[in-house]
């Protein structure tokens, strides 16, 4: 055999089985997870890559903050994917940025002092189809996104940053008022009531449009969506049907909108990421699993201006007509510092949400521990869902609470409405929830152990609440209304044992 040929076939070979190595490594380093699994659970895969890698700077990119460098990051990528796969690195510096699409078998890697600000000019953002708070609508494209891609990572130890105060509506509410008299002086439109200030007219208009939280209605025409175009507001990353996913040690702050948003993806691994959102974001979800099936998502940080850990799979006629639940996660060993909620599921939980493990995560300060959330209208099922070890301080509302009378309201206003409530007829649009466990929780510094608002129609069934023990809560009560076969065993709060099952 000729010697070259024969010293490329051994090359081909040694990349072959270092790759495959690779993949076994990589799948082994998550097994502790799947250990006492309480429901079967195939292990989620993880995305190998090629030993080939390229700079953005080898493209033109400039670190200078200043100097776009959308297309030279763009084009790296497309020749990386073009070339059958490798890692991009964007160096140290400070890159300034549009919108950036990666494509399959493709390593976005970031290295120290590594800082991506993504522009905030809406004209860079084209207006595209797609699918947000579980509707049919239209968005930004988001600056960094995915469709139908496999085999792509976003790795390293940089900072994404969305730019987000530029986009987002602001309610005086949420501000001092020495912050609130700065920001109407920055510019920007206030709200009729002054109540609610915007980046500018056209985020307004899209405000005024939007029966439905963001989302506009009624609009047939392409101009009536560009007169709105900054109030349809990016999400930071957002991947579309994408398959062997990983997002490992990277900073994603200041989003526009929600932050990360995997939507119909498949083998979904989020390790040991930063989001960090302002408190006040509107919308600033830290993580949407939307319509996702095998996850991991596994030493997180999340600091949020809504709901933290958000499960998630589609609203209303939408979301049921698309079908597809949000299913098999490991969700372990996460902090939480700010948020809504610590881990959510709902609202837009239309096409369902099953199989969830939840292990050893920590929230401090969130407005809500434990959050169950939907209403009439939504439909879907939310069943064998797993909670254990969570431990959580200074939560000024509930620690846990199932609330079927969600109707987008914020924390601390989730009481059902007094005197008699109505009995509707179940049909598709009634949501289900049941087959939950919950154990060992931790809770110091709460407005309320437990709440549950049940539908009458729909009572939430099969819930087994274990050993919670709360210290220093503000209502020494827990409420459970509208349940069948609620189980709480050894429920202390402030040294009272308040269980109802013995």
């Amino acid at each position: 055999m000729n010697k070259r040929i024969f010293s490329f076939l051994a090359a081909c070979a040694l990349t072959c089985l270092s790759a495959t190595q690779t993949a076994v490594a990589q799948d082994a380093a998550y097994d502790h997870l799947y250990q006492n699994l309480p429901f079967r659970m195939d292990k989620v895969k993880q995305p190998v890559f090629p030993d080939y890698k390229v700079s953005i700077t080898d493209f033109g990119a400039r670190g200078d903050g200043s100097t776009l460098a959308t297309e030279a990051i763009n084009k790296a990528i497309r020749q990386v994917n073009k070339r059958g796969g490798g890692t991009v690195v964007i160096p140290a510096g400070l890159w300034l940025s549009g919108p950036i699409q990666l494509l399959s078998n493709v390593n976005l890697h970031t290295e120290t002092n590594a800082l991506i600000v993504f522009t905030d000019d809406p004209k860079a953002y084209p207006i595209v189809e797609t699918n947000f708070e579980g509707l049919v609508t239209r968005r930004l494209q988001a600056p960094l996104y995915a469709e139908g891609a496999e085999n792509i990572a976003i790795t390293g130890h940089g900072i994404f940053d969305g730019q987000g105060d530029s986009w987002r509506p602001v309610k005086k509410s949420k501000m001092t008022s020495s912050q609130w008299k700065k920001l109407v002086a920055s510019g920007g439109v206030l709200s009729s009531n002054g109540q609610t200030w915007y980046p500018d007219s056209s985020s307004l208009r899209g405000a005024l449009a939007s029966p439905a939280f963001n989302t506009p209605a009624g609009f047939t025409t392409d101009a009536e969506w560009e007169n709105v175009r900054t109030w349809l507001r990016p999400e930071l990353l957002r991947f579309t049907s994408c398959k062997k996913v990983l997002l490992k040690g990277v900073v994603f702050k200041n989003s526009p909108c929600w932050t990360v948003h995997p939507f119909l993806c498949e083998d979904v691994t989020i390790d040991g990421i930063e989001v960090s959102n302002p408190w006040y974001g509107q919308n600033g979800d830290a993580l949407d699993l939307d319509c996702c099936n095998r996850s991991i998502i596994v030493g997180c940080t999340f600091d949020a201006g809504d709901d933290a850990i958000c499960i998630k799979s589609g609203k209303d006629a939408d979301g049921r007509k698309l079908g597809v639940p949000c299913q098999n996660a490991i969700v372990a060993d996460n902090t939480v510092l700010h948020g809504h909620g610590g881990f959510v599921v709902g609202s837009e939980m239309s096409g369902g949400v099953k199989n969830m493990y939840v292990t050893n995560n920590t929230f401090l300060g969130t407005d809500i521990g434990l959050r169950f959330k939907s209403q009439r209208g939504r439909g879907g099922v939310v069943e064998n869902i797993f909670i254990n070890n969570i431990n959580m301080i200074d939560i000024p509302n509930e620690a846990i609470i199932f609330n079927l009378f969600y109707q987008g309201k914020d924390p601390g206003q989730n009481v059902k409405n007094d005197g008699p409530e109505p009995v509707y007829k179940v049909t598709e649009e009634t949501p289900a929830f049941r087959n939950i466990t919950i154990s060992n929780i931790n809770a110091r510094n709460v407005g309320k152990a437990i709440t549950f608002n049940g539908l009458p129609e729909m009572p939430i069934r099969n819930v087994s609440i274990d050993n919670v023990t709360v210290i220093n809560s503000a209502d020494k009560t827990i409420t459970l209304n509208n349940v069948e076969n609620v189980k709480t065993t050894r429920i202390t709060v402030d040294g009272k044992d308040l269980s109802t099952s013995k």
